[in-house]
């Protein structure tokens, strides 16, 4: 990639913290770096383009940053310790702020939402891998859906950072909660074989009840 085009997205990104989704244009943006405007459409066709690059780069960024530590985590509460930790240091870095005004554009640049859905995608799949590992021969293994359960620790921490900017006590409560549900699980991990076992008969009984009603209910 050329340093332009680095250069560039960085600039959008700058533009975007200091003016918003609604302030960025091609002008604003290369004012960032002191370049010619005519760069962001020789690079990048559209103001849209350089958005939706910019993006999938902050992505990449952020999780070669912060993979190692994922990498560290060793049940699902470490997991979930680890994702508030990285929710306090981003907000200190003012990356959720960013965040929240890609998600606002998303609405109405479909690029933008396109790369914005993109690097959620990035995200849920680097929760996935760990998860794999986390529950690798755990009791819960085989009735969990660890795809859904990665996009639902992503949504929820997406969520969560938005909400924290309107209800921070209750954006910390649901922090809270979500680490109860990771010492459940941890609870579960200190069951002897016989209790797993009956455990296992009992959850899968319990989803395969709630999925036939769920079919009557269609």
């Amino acid at each position: 990639m050329s340093d332009t085009r680095e250069r560039l997205m960085e600039a959008a990104v700058a533009a975007l913290r200091r003016h918003g989704i609604s302030g960025v244009s091609a002008r604003s943006i290369a004012a960032e770096t002191s370049a010619n405007q005519a760069l962001v459409f020789y690079h990048f066709k559209t103001v849209e383009g350089l958005l939706a690059a910019a993006a999938l780069r902050e992505t990449g960024l952020r999780l070669d940053r912060y993979r190692p530590r994922l990498a560290q985590a060793e049940s699902l509460r470490d997991l979930l310790r680890v994702g508030r930790e990285l929710h306090e240091e981003e907000r200190g870095l003012g990356n959720v702020a960013l965040l929240g005004q890609f998600l606002a554009g998303a609405s109405s640049y479909p690029a933008l939402g396109a790369a914005t859905a993109d690097a959620l995608r990035l995200w849920s799949a680097e929760i996935e891998r760990v998860l794999d590992r986390i529950f690798a021969g755990h009791p819960l293994a085989d009735l969990l859906d660890v795809p859904g359960l990665a996009r639902a620790v992503s949504a929820s921490f997406v969520g969560l950072e938005l909400y924290e900017g309107v209800d921070p006590d209750g954006a910390s409560a649901a922090f809270d909660a979500l680490d109860r549900m990771g010492a459940l699980v941890e609870v579960v991990d200190g069951l002897g074989p016989v209790a797993a076992k009956a455990l296992r008969v009992k959850l899968r009984r319990s989803t395969r009840s709630t999925g036939t009603a769920k079919d009557l209910n269609d």
